[in-house]
């Protein structure tokens, strides 16, 4: 059941809404189409008790020019280019920079802080957005479609969708931050990704452009590990696999909930909350994400899964967060 409510306006004056959608379990999951950010996950803990598993705010004012990215739709490249520059088809293109020298998350107006437009269609709630040439930069006018379903085997599904009218380079993803105990700290939780590989960064968090083995390292995580042993920003090159699978399990431990990620894309971003200070009521570590997408830098590095699409193609990110109890 999906049910809809007023959620103020943008600041454009565009007014917006907040989407509730539930399932049988009693889990509830609040969307807005601003940004496409996922506000509130409701989810049981092992007695049953719903307790909000995400990080966001209850107003959309407080989305507005100071959020880091909480529970958005990341487009049209998520993740980072290097100095916001790339060349395809032997035409340089400069984008917006707004993470130091180089373009994050689709620059300084990404998808999440766009209004998309909605309609519930039966179980579904549907996302669109068209993103016109030039836009941060990127070529082509870009057609988006984000659909939202919540599972009554506590599954929250993202579908993403993309078509072009000229080749560009697509990247999209969910960035939402998750605390599996509902609050402190996510130091304890504890993390497998089926991943034996990773790309090392260099100081601007760019891929150096080597893939390099988990093994010995502490970014093996293929047996499990806690999430407190080391700060992490980095893409996991997952074990190749057709279709959907499942690429990450974090379980926390007094709550007794897990969540499982669904996907069929290449890699993960996994970000253990570095940059979060309690400035904006949240304290440093107390969520990370789990941002299944193609490869940091892709457009400049021809050896890492190709995230360009063209006319006639169609560009697909199906990613699941699963709850449960253990």
């Amino acid at each position: 059941m999906i049910q809809s409510a007023p959620f103020g306006h943008a600041p454009d004056g565009s007014p917006l809404s907040l989407y509730t959608l539930t399932n049988v379990q009693g889990m509830e999951v609040r969307i807005t189409n601003y940004g496409g950010i996922v506000t509130h996950i409701l989810a049981p803990d092992r007695d049953g008790r719903l307790g909000n598993v995400t990080l966001g705010f209850d107003t959309a004012a407080e989305y507005f020019g100071r959020s880091p990215y909480f529970g958005a739709l990341i487009g049209r490249c998520g993740n980072r280019i290097a100095r916001g520059r790339f060349t395809l088809d032997g035409v340089e293109h400069q984008l917006s920079v707004n993470d130091g020298a180089n373009h994050l998350h689709g620059g300084e107006q990404g998808f999440d802080k766009v209004v998309w437009e909605a309609t519930v269609e039966g179980e579904a709630l549907v996302l669109r957005y068209r993103s016109p040439d030039g836009e941060q930069g990127y070529p082509g006018n870009l057609d988006v479609q984000a659909t939202y379903t919540l599972g009554d085997d506590g599954a929250l599904t993202v579908d993403l969708r993309a078509t072009t009218d000229r080749a560009t380079p697509v990247n999209l993803t969910h960035h939402a931050y998750f605390n599996l105990a509902g609050g402190g700290t996510v130091n304890d939780h504890e993390m497998w990704i089926d991943a034996p590989h990773y790309t090392p960064v260099d100081e601007g968090l760019i891929p150096t452009g080597e893939l390099a083995p988990v093994a010995g390292t502490a970014f093996d995580f293929r047996e499990p590990r806690a999430i407190g042993e080391a700060v992490y920003d980095h893409n996991f090159a997952l074990t190749p696999g057709v279709g959907m699978r499942r690429a990450v399990r974090v379980r926390e431990a007094r709550s007794g909930r897990q969540l499982e990620v669904l996907t069929h894309q290449p890699g993960i971003q996994f970000y253990s909350g570095n940059f979060l200070d309690g400035s904006l009521g949240f304290p440093h570590r107390s969520g990370f994400c789990l941002e299944p997408q193609h490869f940091p830098d892709a457009p400049n590095k021809p050896h890492f899964p190709s995230v360009i699409l063209r006319p006639g193609e169609v560009y697909r990110n199906t990613l699941a967060f699963r709850f449960s109890r253990y």
